[in-house]
C-alpha cells in the first residue's frame, strides 16, 4: 500500500474481484459473496493507516533503518525511543535521520 494515496473503503461488486479475494474458498454457487468479509471499521482502519504517510527512521551510527519504528510526515524534531531522546539531525531521500546529540543552539547577537 505504500504507492497508494487517499485510500477509501468501497463495496466490492465485481465477480472477478470477489473470486480473487476469496481465493481457494470461492464458492461458484454464490459468485458475488465474500467468504470472509471484513467489517467496515476494519477496512476503514486499514485505509486510514495507509493514508498516514510514514517514513523510515535512521539513527546516526547505524547503517540500517530501525526495524520497529517509522515517523510521520512531517517529521517531529524529537522522539523518544528505548528511554532516550533522539533529535532530528537531517532528512534524506531514504528517510529521517536522528541523532543522540542535541542540535547546536543558534547564537543571536544582542543589539
Amino acid at each position: 500500500m505504500e504507492h497508494l494515496e487517499n485510500s477509501r473503503v468501497k463495496g466490492v461488486y465485481s465477480e472477478a474481484l470477489v473470486r480473487s479475494l476469496n481465493g481457494y474458498d470461492h464458492d461458484p454457487a454464490v459468485p458475488r459473496t465474500l467468504q470472509n468479509p471484513w467489517t467496515r471499521e476494519r477496512a476503514q482502519s486499514l485505509a486510514d493507516g495507509g493514508n498516514r504517510h510514514r517514513e523510515p527512521l535512521f539513527i546516526e551510527g547505524r547503517p540500517y533503518a530501525h526495524p520497529r519504528i517509522s515517523v510521520p510526515n512531517p517529521r517531529p524534531a524529537e522522539i523518544q525511543l528505548d528511554g532516550e531522546t533522539l533529535h532530528l539531525a537531517r532528512y534524506g531521500p531514504r528517510g529521517a535521520h536522528y541523532s543522540r546529540t542535541t542540535p547546536p543552539v543558534e547564537w543571536i547577537p544582542e543589539p
